[in-house]
């Protein structure tokens, strides 16, 4: 085999490798955000709740995973991170703190169709 034909072998077995060991996954759905009364309670992951903070609660995802939110009527973005579980509305795929709920525009109408994205890890 020459040189270049090794060289193109090599990195398409980095490139699979790569890709292999973790993939970008997307969700649509709809999002909502906490109710005042959950400020300073603790989450499923044990810690406290905030609304200042960029966190929020999925169903799934492990905690601690971060999760891009795009509002899809706006195309607004947030980065969250998952601390909590939830929401437990039929219908609704991530609940958001307030303050992210603003970055994305979301408090006015209270729910929104969004997409999340987020990388999933592939188990050793």
């Amino acid at each position: 085999m020459n040189k270049p034909n090794l060289l193109f072998y090599i990195f398409l077995l980095f490139s699979v490798c790569m890709f292999s060991c973790s993939r970008s996954l997307v969700e649509s759905g709809k999002a909502s955000y906490y109710a005042d009364k959950f400020d300073g309670r603790k989450t499923a992951s044990g810690a406290v709740f905030s609304q200042h903070k960029l966190t929020a609660a999925h169903k799934t995802l492990p905690f601690g995973t971060k999760v891009k939110v795009t509002n899809l009527s706006n195309g607004k973005t947030v980065k969250v991170r998952i601390n909590d579980r939830g929401p437990f509305v039929e219908g609704r795929i991530i609940d958001l703190s307030k303050k992210a709920a603003q970055k994305i525009a979301l408090t006015t109408a209270g729910v929104a169709e969004v997409e999340i994205k987020y990388k999933k890890k592939k188990s050793s």
